[in-house]
């Protein structure tokens, strides 16, 4: 038996996470190195990961995609994240844009955009801006009525797979009076007049994604309406529960792989004339690591499986993802400390997994956002 816990798929997730594994063990680890080096988008990667169907897994079957539960997306997330953080944050941002057209979107945005994700056709997820990040009610894009659409301006900033995606999902305040319902969600081409992407942000790990602003001065149609008008805030807000725990899957992945390089290197190195592993001053932080990325998957897939059965996620979601992504911390931490010297250096996994990892507290809610929202869970069940 494994020492970390492992979580039970049916016979349709075994089949995908043999797929990610078969991918990645072949793919996506040997680029790892090479991609954050180069600071180089993976577009072999992503060609895989659509042609195998990983890239519309999430995708209904009646538009092209492979259906499988959120359960197994987050198995495939973590599995590749663990070969290739970069990789694994392209598909969890995959996942991410897909999200609220799953929830709100008509029949035929569904067919148009989900359809076009499982062939390759990415959606980016555009919420954050300059001043609005962790309060999303700040956003100052507006979308002004202009005769039988939508005139939108402004900037988003911090897109996920940003210069890659053809469409993005946008949120803009449509009645600047209205607060929190004031804001809608609309599609946005990346090829329609008066839209820009000017950066690329020059990011400290997952350096072979890319990481976007978009600059909108662009007019939209009526049908480019993404739910009900007033109404976006509430989908972004269940939008990121459900990418927090993707979050969670990618963090156990870059954690898993943060365990197995240290274990494997506390294994091999030897001091005074034995392996460093049999010191308790390296074996006991590496018990504490397998014991806490167990937790963090029972948590990850506790929390996946209850968003299957239309379970509310809001809490259980943010456990997760503030858990698994601070065992993340610690696993490659303990990684980089049992390298030594040679952890600190390129190219070493240890030094790579460091940085890659760092992100997964912030972006999808800061650690601090997931326990402001734990906390106020507690608040209110103790006052009632």
């Amino acid at each position: 038996m494994a020492v970390v816990w492992s979580p039970e798929l049916d016979d349709d997730g075994r089949k995908w996470l043999n797929t990610a594994k078969e991918l990645a063990e072949q793919h996506f680890a040997p680029l790892a190195e090479e991609l954050d080096r180069e600071q180089r988008y993976p577009d072999e990667n992503v060609a895989l990961l659509v042609e195998s169907g990983l890239a519309g897994l999430f995708v209904p079957t009646r538009f092209g995609g492979a259906g499988a539960s959120f359960a197994t997306t987050c198995a495939v997330i973590e599995e590749v994240s663990r070969a290739c953080a970069s990789t694994g944050a392209i598909l969890t941002a995959y996942a991410l844009g897909g999200t609220p057209i799953l929830l709100a979107g008509t029949e035929e945005q569904q067919a148009r955009y989900l359809g076009g994700m499982a062939r390759g056709e990415a959606v980016s997820f555009a919420l954050t801006e300059v001043g609005a990040g962790s309060d999303a009610n700040a956003i100052r894009t507006t979308a002004e009525r202009d005769g039988d659409g939508y005139r939108l301006r402004g900037e988003k900033i911090f897109i996920g797979n940003g210069g890659a995606s053809r469409h993005y999902v946008v949120f803009a305040r449509t009645d600047p009076d209205a607060g929190p319902r004031g804001i809608s969600a609309f599609f946005v081409d990346r090829e329609a007049p008066g839209v820009v992407i000017d950066r690329y942000e020059d990011k400290m790990g997952i350096r072979g994604t890319k990481t976007s602003n978009l600059k909108l001065d662009t007019r939209v149609s009526e049908s480019d309406m993404l739910g009900e008008p007033g109404r976006g805030l509430r989908l972004a807000l269940k939008t990121l529960n459900a990418g927090r725990i993707s979050v969670a899957a990618q963090s156990t992945g870059v954690g898993l792989a943060g365990y197995e390089v240290a274990s494997r290197e506390a294994v091999r190195r030897t001091t005074f004339g034995r392996p460093i592993i049999e010191n308790q001053g390296v074996s006991f932080p590496l018990a504490d690591v397998a014991t806490e990325l167990s937790a963090a998957r029972l948590l990850t897939f506790t929390a996946a499986e209850t968003y299957d059965r239309g379970g509310d996620v809001s809490v259980l979601g943010a456990m997760a993802k503030l858990y698994a992504s601070e065992a993340a911390h610690h696993a490659v931490d303990v990684a980089v400390q049992v390298h030594g010297g040679d952890g600190y250096c390129k190219p070493n996994i240890a030094e790579r997994l460091y940085r890659d990892q760092r992100i997964l507290e912030i972006y999808e809610g800061t650690s601090e956002i997931q326990r402001l929202v734990i906390g106020r869970a507690v608040a209110q069940e103790a006052a009632a």
